[in-house]
């Protein structure tokens, strides 16, 4: 399937939203946009993933387009230059088919292979260029991915997001075990833990390649730039959990904000999906308020130097694909392959990963 398949304009597509899922505001006030290079972007990482063996060929053939992973980053990483929208389009790729690994081995109980599989992320993590022909090709395709991102920005920038995604790693150790052995975390925990292996902190971090600079610090924790980039990205945690809840009920999941409402305060599944969509109802709401302050931090930091005028406009520049970030994902979910449940043979086995022992062969 293709981004834009009904449509050439910036419009929304003419997909069909189940009204539970629907957001009349994101269809009217954030319209859809998506980065010139799509096309070539698609073509490449479909090529990468078949390069470094991530999916089976005929997984590929059959699938890759339709899960729409390039559309997601296409529609959020707007300015970015070619080099850096193809790393984060083929990153992103990774990460899915990561999370589809992490998922079979606690499918099929292979507590060894995600143990070793997760101290070799952390290496290749620290040292990318030694880990590029590792025998595990899923080890192998993170590093190449990072390779090429840290090229972008200073080594500073580089070890932030190396130690975020440090954490992502450790969080999805958690939920491993929180899987096997049947732990429903609470809601406040569950939300601390969503956060991270969402990967809300990476996502926000690859706003600054895409804007070609390293935001300072103080402007990066300033409250006025980091509560939109919160919110943006608590809102596509909370729609995904939306969106993907029937695929997780079916796969005995316990990771959705949805399963810990019913879980830990009582409320029936229709209650709990009510409650899960005013949430991200009101993220939305939130955004807009806190987008329009966040532009008029970047007015002020453009002070007539020329660094203040360099800032302003990648701050600008963030805040404006925090926004886009909020109909890609609506869109996504809606066009991928990937939550499209009720085409499945069996509900809680996705057709495209590949079930096969994991690891080296």
């Amino acid at each position: 399937m293709h981004a834009f398949s009904h449509s050439t304009t910036s419009t929304p597509t003419a997909v069909a939203v189940p009204p539970q899922l629907a957001l009349p505001v994101i269809e009217a006030e954030f319209p859809r946009q998506l980065h010139p290079y799509w096309p070539q972007l698609q073509e490449k990482t479909r090529l990468w993933l078949l390069e470094k063996r991530l999916m089976p060929a005929d997984k590929v053939r059959e699938y890759a387009d339709g899960l729409c992973y390039t559309d997601l980053m296409a529609g959020y990483y707007l300015g970015a230059s070619g080099e850096v929208i193809q790393a984060i389009c083929d990153y992103s790729a990774w990460f899915f088919v990561w999370d589809d690994r992490h998922d079979r081995d606690v499918v099929h109980g292979r507590t060894a292979d995600w143990r070793r599989l997760r101290f070799r992320l952390h290496a290749a993590l620290d040292a990318p260029l030694h880990h590029l022909h590792h025998p595990d090709t899923l080890v192998a395709g993170f590093a190449d991915s990072i390779a090429r991102t840290y090229t972008f920005l200073p080594g500073t920038w580089n070890r932030r997001f190396a130690r975020h995604f440090h954490e992502v790693i450790e969080a999805y150790d958690r939920e491993f075990r929180n899987r096997t052995s049947g732990y429903v975390p609470g809601v406040d925990e569950y939300l601390a833990l969503r956060r991270l292996t969402f990967a809300h902190w990476i996502w926000t971090d690859l706003l600054e390649p895409s804007a070609g600079i390293e935001l300072p610090d103080a402007v990066r924790k300033n409250p006025a730039y980091r509560r939109p980039a919160l919110l943006s990205q608590e809102f596509a945690a909370w729609y995904n959990d939306l969106c993907s809840l029937p695929k997780e009920i079916a796969g005995d999941e316990v990771h959705n904000l949805g399963i810990s409402l019913v879980t830990h305060e009582g409320m029936s599944l229709e209650q709990a999906v009510e409650e899960v969509r005013r949430r991200v109802e009101e993220c939305i709401s939130e955004f807009l308020v806190a987008e329009r302050t966040a532009l008029r931090f970047a007015e002020r930091l453009d002070d007539g130097t020329v660094r203040g005028k360099e800032i302003g406009a990648a701050v600008a520049a963030c805040i404006g694909n925090m926004r886009n970030w909020f109909s890609s994902v609506y869109w996504f979910h809606h066009e991928s392959g990937r939550y499209m449940v009720d085409s499945w043979d069996d509900r809680s086995t996705p057709p495209y990963v590949n079930n096969e022992a994991a690891g080296e062969k």
